[in-house]
């Protein structure tokens, strides 16, 4: 089990962070080049129809090594690091955490005192940045949990299991990782993404989530003549921020509690764009945010002329609570493995979204189960190396319970 640990950090070493401004998919070759990497390595501990497709999907089969007829499974991890925080160099530690602060280097410490979930692992090694980078357990613990977990298999073929499908994604982090996933192909009848955080986490449902982007067409005057004239679109930026409501921010927010959260605010007085992010777990409550930040545009454009403010708004993904309650037999299997391995399944919603809450929308129903990793997407983030092993017994574990489902 070692070899978790092993893999991981040779995979956070690769840079891998995905481009949300490129045109291409995936977003950046360097995930093209770690792709094939992990083709190597999968045709190297003994898995079968190994494969990358031209869109850098990199997929492969754990034959069933029992006659029993029982569902084809899937496990699904994504190969890119967020680009919210560099992901370049990255220089993984491993260290025994005695409690109190970690000093990370000159400028940046990981405290019990803002982190305080930290104090679950006093004892535990765990796997930390250096404060210059991320560290990309976001979700190359997921990679290496998988990886590792099918090498187990193969190396055991006293364990029975059924076929057993995986597929390492591309471009997640910047909402395209089911762009071109091909379900039909991919053959499995559900599928867990190995995508969250701490140890026990188990998910069925996240976030309604779409994508606004607001332009304003301001009318830029000499200031010394601006009178009833100029149309400043920072200012008129601003009074659209106002107009939502502070409280429902991220900063603000918990639980099953929806929020509006500027991404991007970029312009001058003649033109600013504002990039919105809009969340919430309950549909109806969804489109009425939607519809707040629809009517807090026309009314500006009232204000200030029609076309000063452009809005362009689009669904990115929907909560998988829908499709996946139909079969929930798949987290229960899942909530079983963790207790029969002594972990206490957390089953909570997604305060986000992963490949899987646009898989299920696909036809391929796909919970989410813990990678272990922390405050992701940035120098404090940490792994504790206990977390990932269990999450690979959680993978082996539901590959031996599948044997026992009958395929429909």
């Amino acid at each position: 089990m070692e070899k978790v640990i092993d893999r991981f950090i040779r995979y956070a070493k690769e840079y891998t962070t995905s481009d949300p401004e490129s045109k291409t998919f995936p977003s950046t070759a360097r995930q093209l080049d770690f792709a094939d990497k992990l083709v190597a390595e999968l045709k190297e501990i003994g898995l079968q129809e190994v494969e990358k497709d031209a869109n850098g999907y990199v997929t492969a089969t754990l034959p069933a090594n029992t006659e029993e007829k029982c569902p084809v499974v899937g496990f699904v991890a994504h190969m890119d690091t967020s680009p919210d925080f560099s992901g370049e160099n990255v220089k993984p530690q491993i260290r025994k955490y005695e409690g109190g602060d970690i000093v990370l280097n000159e400028k940046v410490t990981l405290s019990p005192a803002q982190f305080p979930d930290l104090l679950n692992y006093v004892g535990q090694e765990i796997i930390t940045t250096d404060g210059s980078t991320l560290l990309g357990a976001d979700d190359k613990a997921g990679l290496a949990e998988i990886m590792t977990a099918m090498a187990y298999l193969v190396a055991h073929p006293e364990i029975r299991h059924g076929k057993v499908r995986i597929c390492f994604t591309p471009d997640e982090e910047v909402g395209k990782g089911a762009d071109h996933f091909d379900v039909e192909k991919f053959g499995a009848k559900f599928a867990y993404t190995l995508d969250g955080g701490e140890i026990g986490e188990l998910e069925y449902e996240n976030f309604n989530a779409a994508m606004a982007k607001v332009t304003i067409n301001g009318r830029s005057v000499h200031p010394g003549a601006a009178k009833n004239k100029m149309i400043n679109a920072i200012e008129v930026g601003s009074k659209l921020m106002k107009m939502l409501p502070a409280h429902e921010r991220p900063e603000y927010t918990e639980k099953y509690e929806g929020f509006f959260h500027c991404v991007g605010f970029q312009g001058s007085v003649e033109q600013s764009v504002l990039t919105f992010i809009i969340r919430d777990h309950d549909k109806d409550l969804f489109e009425k945010r939607k519809l707040q930040m629809e009517l807090a545009c026309r009314f500006l454009n009232e204000e200030f002329g029609q076309g000063t403010v452009v809005l362009e708004q689009v669904d990115q993904y929907y909560n998988m609570r829908e499709k996946v309650e139909p079969v929930k037999y798949i987290v229960d299997l899942a909530e079983e493995a963790m207790t029969e391995l002594g972990i206490s399944p957390k089953i909570k919603a997604i305060r986000g979204g992963t490949d899987g809450s646009r898989l299920s929308y696909m036809g391929l129903p796909c919970p989410n189960i813990f990678a272990g990793g922390h405050n992701f997407h940035g120098p404090y983030e940490y792994v504790p190396v206990r977390s990932m092993i269990k999450a690979v017994e959680v993978v082996i574990r539901i590959c031996e319970k599948v044997v026992y489902l009958k395929d429909a």
